[in-house]
């Protein structure tokens, strides 16, 4: 059986983007994991680990493992600390978005379909393909029909 140590991960991943650089590891790929997923997340102070979002057929759980991170709900702003566990659950109310500084750990059931909403920006994107569309593009069903 395999072992991850939250507090002394092997970060496997980074993004160098504005705003959101951190550094990360795939935690449920380490553990040999199907049907669960999980990320470790470090961000630095201001630094997001994704945009706000939410998902229409997963939840997920967050675990802050270390730092003061600051999270954004539906319900507004507040300040995690270590050992909180939240559950966004699916649909709107479980909108999200992590900023640091803090280290937490997301975990999310591992299956399809799902579809993810980015409400600031108008966009929806389909795991696993990526691929990302903006709502204002929509179509009528019957177009081109």
């Amino acid at each position: 059986m395999r072992t991850f140590n939250l507090l002394a991960p092997e970060f496997d991943h980074t993004s160098e983007r504005e705003r959101y650089q951190w550094r990360g590891a795939h935690v449920g790929r380490a553990l040999g994991a199907d049907q669960i997923g999980a990320r470790l997340y470090e961000l630095g102070d201001g630094q997001r680990s994704c945009p706000y979002h939410f998902h229409h057929g997963i939840e997920e759980w967050l675990l802050v493992v270390a730092g003061t991170p600051l999270l954004r709900t539906p319900d507004g702003e507040r300040v995690l600390r270590p050992g909180d566990v939240l559950c966004f659950p699916v649909g709107s109310a479980g909108g999200h978005q992590v900023t640091g500084p803090g280290t937490v750990l997301i975990v999310s059931e591992n299956r399809a379909p799902d579809l993810v909403e980015y409400p600031d920006s108008g966009k929806v994107s389909m795991p696993p393909s990526g691929r990302t569309f903006r709502n204002a593009d929509a179509v009528d069903f019957w177009d081109g029909e």
